[in-house]
C-alpha cells in the first residue's frame, strides 16, 4: 500500500473530519490510496470518530467491528449510528459503515464516563526504546516507527513482534481514532513471521488476507505525542484464519489499550 501524491498526515486527519448528514449520520471520505481497496485502519478510525459524536460527553472504551466486505477507495464512506443505551457514565453505540455498493462494515463501541477509582496493571516490563538505526518504514503510518527486530523475515522467527510508534500531537478526541488505526497495520505481518519464506510481500502470490474483525480496548488517554509500544502475539494461525493480539504501552510501562484481530490469511 502506497500513496501517490498526497501527503499521508494531512490526507488521515481530513478523514476522521466527519461531516454530519442529520438523523445520526455521518460522512467520511476516504483515504488517496494505490490500493485496490480501503484500508481497514481507516475504517477503525473512522468508525471511533463516528461513536464518539453520536455520544458526547464519554470517552471511547471499546469498539468491536466486522469487515463485511470490500470498501471501495476513492468514494466517501456513510457511517449510520444509532444509540441503543446512553446513561449518565455509559453508552452504546451501533455503527454501520455504507458506501454504494452495500453495507461495508459494522461496529459495535461502548463508552464510558470518566471515573475516580482504583488503578493497577500487570504487564511485563517495557524494553527500551530502539535507537533512530531502527527506524521502521511502514507507509501507511503518517509518524515515526521503530522496532528492534524486523516484522518480514525469510526464516521463521516467533509470532512476536513488537512496534514502537509516536503519534503526534493532536486534539484528545482524536486520540482514540489515531490508535486504532495503527493497530491494524502489523498483526497480520507478525502471524507470517513463523512461515518460512513467506513475508508480506508475498500477498495476493502466496497468500491472501483480510481482516475479518477487529476489537480494541482503551484503558486509559493516550499519551500527547508519546512514544506507544505495540506488542503484539499470534497465538494460532488454523484453518485459513489467523488470530492476533496485542497491548499498548507508554515509554514508562503503563497500559493504555489493548486489542484483538482475526484475519484470514489463506495460503496458495
Amino acid at each position: 500500500m502506497t500513496t501517490e501524491t498526497t501527503d499521508l498526515w494531512p490526507d488521515l486527519l481530513g478523514c476522521l473530519d466527519l461531516t454530519p448528514l442529520g438523523s445520526g449520520a455521518y460522512q467520511g471520505r476516504s483515504q488517496q490510496l494505490a490500493y485496490r481497496r480501503l484500508f481497514g485502519g481507516q475504517l477503525l478510525g473512522q468508525f471511533a470518530r463516528a461513536a464518539s459524536l453520536a455520544a458526547p460527553g464519554k470517552e471511547l472504551k471499546s469498539l468491536h467491528t466486522q469487515f463485511l466486505r470490500e470498501g471501495r477507495t476513492g468514494e466517501p464512506v456513510r457511517y449510520e449510528t444509532e444509540v441503543p443505551q446512553e446513561g449518565r457514565t455509559f453508552a452504546s453505540v451501533r455503527l454501520t459503515a455504507r458506501q454504494e455498493h452495500g453495507i461495508v462494515a459494522v461496529a459495535d463501541a461502548s463508552l464510558h464516563g470518566w471515573e475516580q477509582g482504583p488503578d493497577r496493571e500487570t504487564v511485563d516490563p517495557v524494553p527500551a526504546l530502539p535507537g533512530p538505526e531502527r527506524t521502521v518504514e511502514l507507509p501507511l503510518l503518517p509518524w515515526e516507527s521503530r522496532a528492534a527486530t524486523d516484522l518480514d523475515t525469510e526464516k521463521p522467527e516467533p509470532p512476536v513482534y513488537e512496534l514502537w510508534t509516536r503519534v503526534p500531537q493532536v486534539h484528545r478526541a482524536l486520540s482514540p481514532a489515531l490508535l486504532a488505526y495503527a493497530t491494524d497495520l502489523t498483526p497480520i505481518g507478525t502471524a507470517l513471521r513463523p512461515v518460512e519464506g513467506v513475508t508480506q510481500a508475498g500477498s495476493g502470490r502466496a497468500f491472501a488476507s483480510a481482516v475479518t474483525t477487529h476489537t480494541v480496548w482503551f484503558h486509559r488517554p493516550s499519551p500527547d505525542g508519546g512514544w506507544l509500544l505495540l506488542r503484539q502475539h499470534s497465538p494460532i494461525s488454523a484453518h485459513g484464519r489467523s488470530f492476533g493480539r496485542g497491548d499498548a504501552l507508554t515509554e514508562q510501562g503503563a497500559l493504555v489499550a489493548s486489542f484483538a484481530q482475526e484475519a484470514l490469511l489463506r495460503f496458495r
